[in-house]
């Protein structure tokens, strides 16, 4: 499966907003235990703050680990977030 970040907009920022977009998506995600992985995919998205990516990749990470996949991004904004998170929580994405 994967999610296009850009269906939340193309700018990801704060807290409640990954709160509530992490919510929403909840529903359509597959079980832990499925061999399908979950890729998320930046294209498309601007900006991308620390705050929005905790309530929802950080979640996904949790579920998923190395099921959780993030694809490779060019943009800025994306990779230092990304390194932000992983620096903050101790752990490292699985990025293709």
């Amino acid at each position: 499966m994967i999610i296009q970040l850009k269906k939340f907009g193309a700018t990801l920022t704060s807290r409640q907003l990954g709160k509530e977009a992490l919510a929403a998506f909840m529903p359509s995600l597959p079980s832990a235990d499925k061999i399908e992985n979950v890729e998320a995919d930046f294209y498309g998205v601007n900006t991308f703050s620390p705050s929005w990516g905790d309530e929802f990749l950080t979640p996904l990470v949790k579920k998923y680990g190395r099921k959780f996949i993030i694809k490779r991004s060019d943009n800025q904004s994306v990779i230092a977030t990304l390194k932000l998170l992983e620096e903050v929580n101790g752990y490292r994405f699985n990025i293709e």
